[in-house]
């Protein structure tokens, strides 16, 4: 089974060209508003800050790290220690590295993940307003997107996508359904820029040992 600390990574990439087709007037608005400010994302690469929070508000974690993403279904994930971990998508696969552990896990990559805002950075996921309930908002900064699953059959309750006034996501913050709250915060974001196919392919020593795991869902 996939652990909910890799499956929350994965679903913190949110951002495609992603074509709308609204079940409301305000969803549809709102979701084709997202697809403009994303139509134009073919890369996206940053460094992050998370910090997860209990339903108390108490902090649980806080971690740093870079990602890359590319339009194709391509992600990269780093974690940097002491709770180092990397994650790489290729095509329908997730490989998942725990140097601590000396470990890489392979999963296949879960339509409930797939089919949620899981990839939708580096893939496409068309008709947005069928999956989600979409609001916009309006802050000092820019905007806020809000994406609420129609599907309760998620990892996720609730999920806002943070962009500044020039268009370019600065944050994301999920609610998921234990009631916790990850906020990703995004620097030194660097958008449309070749990637080297290399940066998703999973760099680990020979002699980890590697698991194949082709069960369902997340714990």
């Amino acid at each position: 089974m996939m652990t909910r600390r890799t499956a929350i990574a994965l679903m913190m990439f949110c951002l495609a060209a992603l074509p709308a087709f609204g079940q409301s007037a305000d969803t549809e608005d709102a979701a084709e508003l997202l697809s403009k400010r994303l139509s134009d994302y073919r890369s996206y690469q940053a460094d992050f800050e998370q910090t997860v929070q209990s339903p108390d508000g108490e902090r649980l974690q806080k971690t740093t790290g870079e990602l890359s993403a590319r339009r194709g279904g391509d992600f990269f994930w780093h974690t940097d220690p002491p709770m180092e971990q990397k994650i790489v998508t290729s095509g329908k696969k997730v490989r998942v590295y725990d140097p601590d552990l000396r470990q890489v896990t392979i999963y296949p990559l879960e339509e409930r993940i797939a089919s949620t805002p899981a990839l939708l950075l580096s893939g496409e996921v068309g008709n947005l307003s069928e999956t989600f309930r979409i609001r916009r908002e309006t802050t000092s900064e820019g905007e806020r997107f809000i994406l609420e699953p129609r599907d309760k059959d998620t990892l996720f309750l609730e999920l806002s996508m943070r962009f500044d006034k020039e268009g370019v996501l600065q944050g994301m913050e999920l609610h998921d359904s234990l009631d916790q709250r990850s906020d990703l915060q995004f620097r030194d974001v660097v958008l449309n820029e070749s990637i080297p196919d290399d940066r998703f392919e999973l760099d680990a020593p020979d002699d980890v040992d590697v698991i194949r795991n082709e069960g369902n869902g997340a714990r």
